[in-house]
């Protein structure tokens, strides 16, 4: 949603020269917003999986780059180190403490793809492969328990993996999905 906001802003933006009298001079900022610049940022992942590259990756896959990449900042298998845990917290969003995590929070698996790709690792953003971030999704939702250990994810199977917290949001138009956070339980693969 971002990518196009920003785009169309850009495009209104480099429109605007057009729609000045011919008294007024061009500030001489900026330059036209290509499709092939727009086309670069455009990178969102919607929760069906539109906007999917192609690409796979295994638990095994995102289990040794993990290792390298991540444990760092979110600790051994994702356990929490000085960012935040990405593992536990199921049944804990309705408690006085919750615990927002991969497993506990996130309602789709295509969320955790969008934003490994876009701003992962925290000191390189948007340097993995698409194969890479596919098997660090697997690697992360294995150790959540909502995936099998020998799952291989593309764009055709992470969209449909279920989220444990899939109900447990409100629609656009504020209609329930689940009540409250964390009404979904069941590992959904």
């Amino acid at each position: 949603m971002w990518p196009r906001l920003i785009a169309l802003i850009l495009i209104a933006v480099s429109a605007a020269p057009a729609a000045r009298t011919a008294t007024s001079a061009p500030l001489g900022l900026g330059q036209p917003a290509t499709p092939a610049k727009i086309a670069g940022w455009d990178i969102d992942v919607r929760a069906d999986g539109a906007g999917l590259p192609p690409g796979r990756g295994s638990v095994d896959q995102g289990r040794t780059l993990y290792a390298t990449t991540c444990a760092g900042c979110h600790g051994l298998a994702g356990a929490g180190g000085p960012m935040d845990a990405l593992v536990g917290g199921r049944g804990s969003l309705a408690t006085a403490k919750p615990v927002r995590t991969v497993g506990s929070y996130w309602p789709y698996a295509t969320t955790l793809f969008d934003f490994i790709r876009r701003a992962m690792p925290f000191d390189a953003p948007q340097s993995l492969a698409p194969d890479q971030v596919y098997a660090l999704c697997a690697y992360l939702l294995s150790l959540n328990g909502i995936v099998p250990a020998n799952t291989v994810l593309d764009a055709a199977t992470l969209p449909r993996v279920r989220m444990p917290n899939r109900d447990g949001f409100t629609g656009p138009n504020g209609e329930s999905k689940g009540g409250v956070l964390g009404g979904g339980s069941a590992p959904g693969w």
